[in-house]
């Protein structure tokens, strides 16, 4: 291994078998997200089971195992619109333990990497989720284009069940110098 590939977060594409797992350590993480705000556990699963099976295959959708020197510290799955280039960051997950170790942004880098004709990626975070915010302004690069609330309701609530108070934002983060045309850079 080369001294520059050292704790590099790689992708790798989950499988149908691994779904279950994945889908078990995703709610482990966002619980205790919910935890750690409101000092209880949630109700249910956050995600629900089958809101998570609806982000597994939603057309576009991609999911992957984030792997640091060969263990599995989180996942993320993605929609990739391979037309518009306009992309979404559905869920991104690290697994509590391996928190606090820098494999969120280098996790972002390799998904950048991965996918280098987008023009826009997307994505939302419930309003308490502090630490997701603090990530995606200020170590990914995105902005909070909107803050959905009881004066402005999300137009997709039921992909974001579960939020205490249905009150979230929505992050982009827009490459200007990315042509919007397939295949342009």
């Amino acid at each position: 291994m080369k001294l520059n590939e050292a704790n590099r977060v790689i992708l790798v594409p989950a499988q149908d078998a691994d779904l279950a797992a994945f889908r078990q350590n995703l709610q482990d993480a966002f619980a205790a997200g919910f935890t750690a705000a409101f000092g209880t556990v949630p109700e249910g699963p956050i995600p629900s089971d089958a809101e998570l099976g609806d982000f597994f295959h939603a057309p576009g959708a991609v999911t992957y195992h984030l792997l640091l020197d060969g263990v599995r510290v989180g996942g993320v799955v993605l929609t990739i619109d391979t037309v518009s280039h306009r992309n979404s960051l559905d869920l991104f997950f690290v697994s509590t333990e391996h928190h606090s170790r820098g494999i969120g942004s280098r996790a972002w880098r390799a998904i950048e990497e991965m996918y280098p004709e987008t023009v826009a990626w997307e994505t939302h975070t419930p309003y308490f989720e502090k630490r997701n915010i603090h990530f995606y302004v200020n170590k990914c690069g995105f902005k909070i284009v909107e803050f959905y609330n009881v004066h402005h309701p999300d137009p997709h609530p039921e992909t974001r069940e579960g939020i205490p108070g249905g009150e979230s934002f929505r992050f982009e983060k827009v490459f200007a110098d990315r042509s919007t045309h397939s295949g342009e850079r």
